[in-house]
């Protein structure tokens, strides 16, 4: 498990760094079920940053999605990839 959280969590911060203007403000939360059969990671950036990660149509998404699910899958876990705002991270926390 903590080898999968490793290689996804370097694998998301490579390809998303390049393509966001405040690389210094992104930061990548990760939460698993207590199973262990489900790994979230939720990928907060600035607010502007957020659609350059998305990508036109959110084709840049659904590959970094599909990447990192497929990493998942090698080692029979289930992994989610969220991209949030640092507002709608804030605000799904106090929910």
């Amino acid at each position: 498990m903590q080898q999968l959280v490793q290689s996804v969590s370097q694998y998301l911060m490579t390809v998303v760094t390049p393509l966001i203007k405040h690389p210094e403000a992104a930061q990548l939360r990760v939460a698993a079920t207590e199973a262990g059969d489900l790994v979230r990671f939720r990928l907060v950036l600035e607010q502007a940053d957020v659609a350059r990660v998305i990508g036109r149509n959110g084709m840049t998404a659904s590959a970094i999605r599909s990447m990192a699910k497929s990493a998942g899958e090698k080692v029979g876990k289930r992994v989610v990839v969220h991209i949030l705002s640092r507002e709608e991270f804030e605000e799904e926390t106090q929910a």
